[in-house]
């Protein structure tokens, strides 16, 4: 008689059931895996095979099937290994009856022994969603999913340890999570670290208080990477439903540590120049999260942005505007979160000196004009602030004045980010870089001063609406830094200052 257990694949960053259907039948000895699997899958004959044997349990000689349902569905890595040999236990009898609203995952060993899969936080919130009681997997994925407390977990060290707590001769303990220690973020690079360059670290905290886009242009040397990767330092943590989201994207791509299960500090991603659209918007013959999923609700610092190939940039469109990608592939289309701050670098001409007050720039205007074409106009113009970073002064270098440190910025940033957290508590949305025209039209009211001064700059440079809209979303949270409610002529009027480009 076919016996059946349940177990569940990733699809994209969700988890879809999959029960697991085992038949015995007389004939030739044979191992048939139906229902659509792919290449490790079917890899898992042998595993499961080897596992059942040295693991001093019986594996049927005649012919077993094992189906994975529903069969239309793709089947992709080692996480069903467990449940299979589980059911071709139960079909031949040497396991009773399975306990109800169980689910195993996990990879075995030859030996039998459970490996660790990726994925596991998305499985148990499926589960937590279906309302399974408890779940059966490797112990090392343990911590990881004691983050949903809804279902119970059974750590399994291997697959005799397993078959014994089935059948009543050793039972298995219910996992349960110490308490929480907090690991306090450690960065690299500290504001009080960057000399001078007080403008940029002014519109780096505007960027940091309301989750905007940024592009930095200066001369090599002039502290560009510095400044980004001390923008880290100043964005407050993660609240709870950004930290779940983050963590699931992490687990989907195998990237959890086991000491640190739920992420807390945002993320940081730099991707070389060199890299692909498809390992920046994910994809894939199996499609995984890329870059700009992985710097979900963190940075994306992309570095010597002309150097990137054009259709990779032109591919950041989408997520720039609407927080998500699509992945689109014959089997259908799986969406990825990609709400990220975007920041970029570039020298403003191939040598990097045009513009420079010390040293002359040796490129011809035709190579300028080349190399600053590599960056279309409708990228530029979903960048909320372009800030030209100067060349820091020998006085600024050599200064034992103590520069403001990243904590007190922090503090200014998190109370902006709280009155934004306030406004939008029933939009669904963190920052004010994800108003849509609705929150704008609300929360973005100018005065008449305001608005002479916003339609003088865009008859004079030719702004877009798209401009428009993103100026008012800096002017209130330049305005939500300073602790007004109400957008003035000077939150505008600087607001206005970052968009040098048009």
């Amino acid at each position: 008689m076919p016996a059946k257990v349940y177990s569940a694949g990733v699809v994209g960053l969700d988890a879809q059931l999959i029960e697991v259907e085992a038949d015995i039948a007389s004939g030739l000895p044979k191992f048939l895996i139906v229902g659509l699997p792919d290449i490790a899958v079917q890899e898992a004959r042998e595993r499961v095979r080897s596992a059942i044997r040295n693991s001093l349990l019986r594996y049927p000689s005649t012919r077993v099937t094992v189906n994975l349902a529903p069969a239309d569905i793709k089947k992709e890595g080692p996480a069903f290994d467990l449940p299979m040999a589980v059911s071709i236990l139960a079909a031949s009898s040497q396991i009773p009856i399975i306990p109800p609203r169980s689910l195993f995952i996990g990879e075995l060993s030859l030996e039998g022994r459970l490996r660790p899969v990726n994925g596991i936080l998305s499985v148990m919130l499926e589960c937590q969603k279906k309302g399974w009681q408890r779940i059966f997997l490797p112990s090392s994925n343990a911590t990881e999913a004691s983050i949903i407390k809804d279902v119970k977990i059974y750590p399994v060290e291997n697959l005799n340890q397993l078959i014994n707590h089935l059948i009543g001769a050793g039972k298995i303990s219910q996992y349960k999570a110490g308490p929480s220690v907090y690991q306090a973020p450690v960065f690299s690079v500290d504001f009080s670290q960057v000399k001078g360059q007080e403008q940029a670290k002014r519109a780096l905290t505007i960027v940091a208080a309301g989750g905007h886009n940024a592009l930095l242009s200066g001369p090599p040397g002039s502290g560009k990477t510095l400044l980004t990767k001390a923008l880290v330092s100043i964005l407050p943590e993660m609240e709870l439903e950004e930290a779940l989201d983050v963590t699931r994207i992490y687990s989907v791509a195998g990237l959890i540590q086991t000491d640190q299960p739920l992420l807390r500090q945002r993320p940081f991603r730099s991707p070389h120049h060199t890299a692909s659209a498809a390992s920046l918007i994910g994809g894939g013959r199996i499609p995984r999260p890329g870059e700009i999923s992985l710097a979900h609700r963190g940075v994306l610092f992309l570095d010597e942005l002309p150097e990137f190939p054009r259709s990779v940039l032109e591919s950041l469109r989408q997520p720039l505007e609407e927080g998500v990608i699509f992945v689109t592939r014959v089997q259908g289309s799986l969406k990825f979160p990609a709400k990220f701050i975007l920041m970029a670098a570039q020298n403003p001409c191939p040598c990097g000196y045009y513009g420079d007050r010390d040293k002359e720039c040796s490129c011809t205007p035709w190579q300028i004009s080349k190399y600053n074409k590599k960056i279309s106009g409708p990228l530029l113009d979903r960048i909320d602030l372009h800030l030209r970073v100067s060349r820091v002064k020998f006085e600024e270098l050599t200064s034992i004045s103590p520069a403001e440190k990243s904590d007190s910025i922090r503090e200014r940033v998190v109370q902006a980010r709280q009155v934004q957290l306030k406004r939008f508590k029933n939009a669904k949305i963190f920052t004010n870089t994800e108003m849509d025209s609705r929150g704008i039209k609300m929360f973005c009211q100018i005065d008449t001063v305001s608005q002479e001064i916003l339609h003088k700059a865009m008859s004079l440079h030719q702004l877009s609406a798209r401009s428009y809209t993103r100026i008012l979303k800096v002017s209130r949270t330049i305005a939500d830094l300073e602790g007004s409610e109400s957008i003035k002529s000077r939150h505008i009027a600087e607001a206005l200052q970052y968009r040098a480009v048009d």
